[in-house]
């Protein structure tokens, strides 16, 4: 950073809100309806950052399905997720003090997701969130890990993308963070992919919890002040 803190921006499902619990129920009703038991949540969680392809896909594998009965899953998931999005879904831990003193410090917030807006929108509407600037990737001509959304977000803002800050819990988060120039910072408590080291990620800063992310925070804001 050459200055001052002018933005932070969060990635969405696994980093500031939690919404494996809405994968996981609408998956295991599925299942159910297919005779199959239920799975665990621990099991369902390390599956949503790659999608519901992949929460599909994983969750029918002993099935043995082709692409074509996969699909046509996915988009029965689809249908049912846009109508129960927010009945699990909740902000992480400490993540709604954090975004408040955002608000009361009046550096602006934003979010860069994977996650198609007509799924975002909705969720932020019942979760009362209001970031400044919402990037989704029917809004883009690439998606994370190319720069292009951070790079946007920085713009809506008017903040110079050297002096923003990006929070996520996948590589392609790290990964587009460095690309846009940005600080990166890499939470534990998201949805990390069986197997995957987060220290492999090379984010300038890992963090374990909302209180440690709000030090480093305060500390950035106040270091070239």
């Amino acid at each position: 950073m050459n200055g001052p803190l002018q933005a932070v921006f969060f990635d969405l499902d696994g980093t500031l809100v939690d919404t494996a619990g809405d994968f996981h129920a609408i998956l295991n009703e599925l299942r159910q309806e297919h005779g199959l038991d239920a799975l665990p949540l621990s099991t369902v969680r390390t599956w949503v950052s790659q999608g519901s392809q992949h929460v599909i896909r994983e969750g029918f594998s002993e099935t043995g399905m082709n692409d074509s009965r996969i699909d046509s899953l996915r988009t029965d998931f689809l249908q049912r997720y846009a109508q129960a999005l927010d009945v699990h879904a909740c902000l992480f831990p400490g993540m709604s003090d954090l975004l408040q003193d955002l608000a009361k410090a009046q550096l602006p917030w934003g979010i860069v997701t994977n996650k198609p807006s007509r799924y975002t929108l909705p969720l932020l509407t019942s979760l009362q969130l209001h970031p400044a600037s919402v990037i989704c990737p029917d809004m883009l001509s690439h998606t994370k890990p190319d720069p292009e959304g951070l790079l946007r977000a920085a713009t809506d803002v008017g903040a110079n993308p050297a002096n923003c800050l990006y929070v996520g819990d996948h590589e392609r988060d790290i990964a587009a963070g460095q690309r846009a120039g940005m600080t990166t910072i890499a939470v534990t408590w998201g949805y990390i992919l069986q197997g995957d080291d987060v220290d492999d990620w090379q984010a300038d800063h890992i963090v374990n919890n909302a209180a440690e992310l709000h030090n480093i925070i305060a500390a950035m804001r106040t270091y070239h002040a």
